[in-house]
């Protein structure tokens, strides 16, 4: 069996690069991967509204914590000036009616404070209602999220086993090049979006898929069939192949 030439094994890296390069490309851009992260920044705009509303309704209820202190207090004093009318019986008429005018007041204030309270409470119950909502979404994207993590490392165990397998004989295969056509080939295919070694198909390049000319192509068609050439179109190394 004859031993592949320099070129024909750089055509074979090439192959299997073409392959490692699509098989990542498939690993990174595969559908549950992408819906898995359009979940987690929904999970994360949840977890930012959860935060929100937590902070509105913490106000509220420190500020309904607040407002029951106050009508406890007024009510306190309230019934304190009452005791002293009803112990007021020798006092002035000036004093009684001081202290009645001060009973109004607090009824008064004792008003606003069940009014301020009571738009606290209605103010308390969207932002309950909502942050229920929230919880009922982050608990079912969370349920979502897990399916697609499971989702996901099983598709990368297997393909993470095909590129190890791919890369195992890409090794195997680089290994086989000369130093010097190695070094050329990592460079071109640096610069030229991971193809540095293209076949002629033709008169076709099969890197750049432009035609060369016709007296190029002849003049190609005379040189040793191990002679190092590249696309006059690309730079690519250019490999003539059996039939080429």
């Amino acid at each position: 069996m004859t031993e592949p030439s320099a070129l024909e094994t750089l055509l074979e890296v090439q192959d299997l690069d073409t392959a490692i390069t699509q098989l990542e490309h498939r690993q990174a851009t595969m559908e549950e991967r992408a819906e898995l992260a359009r979940v987690r920044a929904a999970l994360g705009a949840l977890e930012a509204r959860g935060r929100s509303l937590a902070t509105e309704r913490a106000a509220l209820a420190a500020r309904l914590s607040e407002l029951e202190d106050a009508f406890d207090a007024v009510t306190g004093r309230r019934q304190n000036v009452e005791r002293r009318m009803l112990e007021a019986r020798g006092s002035s008429a000036r004093d009684l009616q001081a202290m009645d005018d001060e009973v109004h007041h607090l009824d008064a204030r004792r008003l606003e404070l069940e009014d301020e309270e009571l738009a606290v409470m209605e103010a308390q119950e969207p932002l309950e209602a909502e942050a229920a909502q929230v919880a009922v979404e982050t608990a079912q994207l969370e349920e979502a999220a897990a399916g697609l993590r499971a989702a996901v490392a099983a598709a990368d165990t297997v393909l993470d086993a095909e590129l190890a397998t791919l890369r195992m004989s890409r090794g195997l295969a680089a290994d086989r090049l000369p130093e010097d056509l190695a070094s050329r080939y990592e460079v071109i295919r640096a610069r030229s979006g991971g193809v540095g070694a293209a076949r002629l198909v033709g008169n076709r390049c099969s890197g750049c898929h432009m035609e060369l000319a016709a007296m190029e192509v002849e003049r190609l068609r005379r040189l040793p069939p191990d002679e190092l050439v590249t696309c006059e179109q690309c730079g690519r190394i250019l490999v003539r192949t059996t039939g080429s």
